[in-house]
This record gives C-alpha cells, structure tokens and sequence, in this order.
C-alpha cells in the first residue's frame, strides 16, 4: 500500500526496515504501545488512535516530565496522534477508513468489542483483505474478562516464585508480561508482513498476556509440564545453579552466577579458596547445587573480608559473572559508561524528551528518534485530512476500478 500521499502530509518518513508500512494503532496502556513504538523506531508509520479521554497511562502519575506521565512517554515515541470518538459516525467513518488503509492494525479492546464499530478482524479484512491485523487481549479472543499485568502475574503463577522461601508472594517491579507480550506482538507481526511479502496475504495475529506468561516462565513453566514438579519461592536463590544469587560481603551484597564449574572454580580461587575444588561435594555442578547448605557459609566467610565493590572489581577481573546491586539511576550511568548510548532525545524544537534506547541495533538500517511521545490529537487535523482524501488510483487503472 503506497503512502506517498500520507507523508506528503506528514513530516516524516521512516528509513527504517519497515519503511512505507502504516500501522493504524488502536490500542492502549502497555502491550499493545510498546509494539507499536517498537514499529514505529524501526520505520514504520504508526497513527497513535486515542479517544477524546486520551490513552489511559497518561493520567498514570507521578513521575512526571512537566505535565507529562513518564509512563506514557515511555512506549509512545516516534507515532503521530489523531482524537477520534467512536460514537460520533464522522470521526468513526474517519476510523474505518483509517483501518482500509493500513498495512498493520493493533488492538487491545476486550473480545469483542470492536465488531460493534465495524472494525473487528472480519469486518476490516473484507475492505483491506491483506492487513495484518493484531489483537492483544488478557486471555485469548474467547475470553472476555479484562487482563491486568498484576494479575496475569499472580495467575500465571509468576507470583508464587517470587519473594522469600517464607515471606509473602511478590509482584515484579515492572509489568514484565505486558512487556513481553508487546515483544512477542511484535514478532508475530513482523511474521505476518513476511508471509504477506511472499503470498500477498494478510492475515491475524493473536497474543494474549497469560500465555506470554506462561511461555516467559520457561524452566519454571516447563518444570512443571515436563516432570509434574511445582516450582516454589526460593527467594534469591536458583534452583538449579549454586552458587546463582546475592551473597553478604563485608559491606552490601554481591550477586554471584555460577552458571557452570568452570565459573565456579574462578570463584573459589578469585576468594582463596582453592580446596573447594577438591571437595566431591562442591567440585561439580549437581553435587554442589544438592549441598548447598554446606557450602553457603563457607562462602559468607570468605566474602566478609572484603565490601561489595572490592570483590566486584577484583573477581570480574577473574572472568567471573557477579555484580552489585544497583539503582535504576546506577543502571543507566553504567551503561554510559559502557559506550551503550542508553539515553536518547527525541523530537525538535521546543519538545524534545529523553527516551530509552530502543535495544536493537542493525547494521544497515538504523533505528530511529526522530518524534517525541505525541501530545493528545497534535496531528488530528492532518491525518482527516489524508483520511478525507480519495486514495490515487493504482497506475494502469481505470477511476471505476479504483
């Protein structure tokens, strides 16, 4: 689908790997943004549809950035915005055409509830038969009822392994499947569009937050479909892998990943503690994961002679995997530090908002910063005006055929 016509309108052009792709972008709040935004920074074009209320998260304050949720400007760069109400025939004509001329449409309404507006996967694919059409729900297109990340962690029994041994059940500190699920939304798409490239098809995308989930637990998950075994809370501890945690030091704790013997010889020598080697119980990965009880407080003692950064510094000098515990404000000056870039400006003029590094890097086709998280409906009047246009006809056909 050409879209000269809409950048001749817009102010930009992605030159990105996805470039001329527009994706008309309906939905809201995390998963369904954060692949958008992952679109939009590798080229594409994404028309961010809110509802005269504006997206739900940029209410979601404080932290602010002037008037504006951090959260909200976290996973909406790089997307020009129109305001359409549903409920208005105009503005949802307007939104139906918007839907026509797509390449990608993602969506996070509950099951269901577009086919009253028309713009459900069936009633879209009749008029633009070769949209990728992505829907994000909590449960799956069967399932009707509202899916929270809180509660998709709790449900999923992502929960049930996070805290102490004895303590209460923990949510993470981020909403790490509505994350996931955005990624995984990004992939099935990216999927789709190759299949459309070979084929000419379109087709529809399904993701839904437990399943990501589930499918995000991994070893715990399929420690469970596999041998029937139910993972359980172990604090800061694997359990699988020892030593795999935050140890005590002299001064603040120290995580330590032991993820083979190799690693763990480093460790016992890095500490002065050579006869670990020769122990049966310590020397091999399995022998030492079943005694891990011996070996944990010979290992605080030969850590309490140093503080944290003193063992850091000398034991990754010695290959071996460990760091401090950090603040996010560590984590981005150590990235800085790295040569990582993590911090970019997006935007011009007179709003101009750090963001995030998107994470991926290509080496010949360059990610993008070029627009700042959209104001609510900033480019409304331009994008009617591309709706309210008739599209060109294709070249060699007649103004009937169009």
């Amino acid at each position: 689908m050409s879209t000269e016509d809409l950048h001749e309108i817009l102010d930009r052009e992605g030159q990105g790997p996805l470039a001329g792709i527009v994706v008309a972008d309906f939905s809201r709040v995390l998963a369904g943004p954060y692949a958008t935004m992952m679109l939009a920074d590798l080229g594409a074009t994404v028309i961010k549809v809110e509802g005269p209320g504006g997206d739900d998260t940029r209410l979601w304050k404080p932290p602010v950035r002037g008037d504006d949720s951090t959260y909200y400007l976290s996973i909406n760069r790089n997307k020009y915005d129109i305001v359409l109400d549903f409920t208005d025939g105009d503005d949802l004509e307007l939104a139906r055409e918007l839907a026509r001329r797509a390449d990608v449409i993602v969506e996070n309404f509950k099951p269901g509830g577009l086919q009253k507006f028309g713009l459900d996967y069936d009633a879209v694919k009749d008029a633009n038969p070769d949209v990728v059409y992505a829907s994000v729900t909590g449960f799956g297109p069967s399932n009707p009822q509202p899916g929270y990340d809180l509660l998709i962690q709790g449900l999923s029994g992502f929960m049930s392994l996070t805290g102490d041994a004895d303590g209460q059940p923990f949510r993470a500190g981020v909403a790490i499947f509505d994350v996931m699920t955005g990624l995984h939304t990004t992939i099935g798409i990216l999927a789709a569009l190759q299949h459309r490239t070979h084929t000419g098809e379109g087709q529809k995308v399904d993701t839904n937050l437990l399943s990501s989930a589930l499918s995000g637990l991994v070893n715990q998950s399929s420690a469970y479909v596999a041998s029937g075994t139910v993972p359980h809370r172990m604090g800061n501890e694997h359990p699988s892998l020892y030593p795999y945690q935050p140890m005590p030091t002299k001064d603040g704790d120290l995580i330590i990943a032991c993820g083979n013997d190799r690693q763990f010889a480093m460790l016992a020598n890095g500490v002065g503690r050579p006869e670990w080697l020769e122990d049966d119980r310590f020397a091999a990965a399995f022998p030492r994961n079943t005694h891990r009880k011996d070996l944990e407080p010979l290992l605080i003692e030969a850590l309490s002679h140093k503080d944290a950064q003193e063992w850091y510094a000398l034991l990754t000098a010695a290959g071996l995997p460990c760091a401090p515990i950090n603040s996010v404000e560590q984590g981005v000056q150590l990235a800085e530090s790295m040569g990582l870039d993590p911090v970019v400006p997006t935007g011009t003029g007179d709003r101009v908002v750090p963001t995030v590094r998107n994470p991926i890097t290509l080496s010949r086709t360059q990610v993008a910063y070029d627009l700042a998280p959209p104001t609510l409906g900033q480019d409304s009047d331009r994008i009617r005006q591309w709706l309210s246009t008739p599209p060109e006809a294709p070249a060699g056909s007649s103004a009937q055929e169009a």
